[in-house]
């Protein structure tokens, strides 16, 4: 059972590193683009992969779980820790990716977050001002942030230190 367990939990990891490596690219190439319709088609295939993103990250979740228990690891650090630095993570990554994509997302005339109100889709504004817009998305910290908190949550995983 445990072998199943663990080849799901990788096989819904590479999933999620899929759907959210879409949303990752389209984070860098925002900066460079100034074509507005270009602009809406790469924040439409951002959008699109959430569904199967959120849906991977849950199996992720259930499956780290589930380890936890067949291995029997709630009593060491470690586990802890990777939940933690998921948890810590994700909501890092949310407050900045949300800010920087609602903000060119509204200026392209696409429905937006704001805080964690859904917001309906207004006029979009100038051209010149959306690709203005897009060029203020900074993909580097969160990036980072996603990055550097895979790599703590990998090492804990596999060398299991505490």
């Amino acid at each position: 059972m445990y072998q199943w367990v663990l080849f799901i939990h990788i096989l819904a990891a590479f999933g999620f590193a899929m759907t959210h490596g879409a949303s990752a690219i389209v984070a860098f190439r925002l900066r460079r683009e100034t074509n507005p319709e270009r602009i809406v088609a790469l924040l439409d295939l951002s959008s699109s992969v959430f569904s199967w993103m959120y849906i991977s990250l849950l199996i992720i979740l259930l499956g780290g779980i589930t380890l936890g228990f067949l291995g029997e690891w709630w009593g060491q650090i470690w586990i802890w820790l990777v939940l933690v630095v998921i948890v810590a993570k994700f909501a890092a990554m949310s407050m900045m990716g949300a800010r920087s994509f609602a903000k060119v997302r509204k200026a392209a005339g696409l429905p937006y977050f704001e805080g964690t109100k859904s917001q309906p889709a207004i006029p979009p504004a100038s051209p010149e001002e959306i690709a203005k817009v897009a060029a203020t998305v900074n993909p580097l910290p969160i990036a980072i942030v996603g990055y550097g908190g895979l790599v703590v949550m990998l090492w804990l995983m596999a060398f299991k230190p505490f």
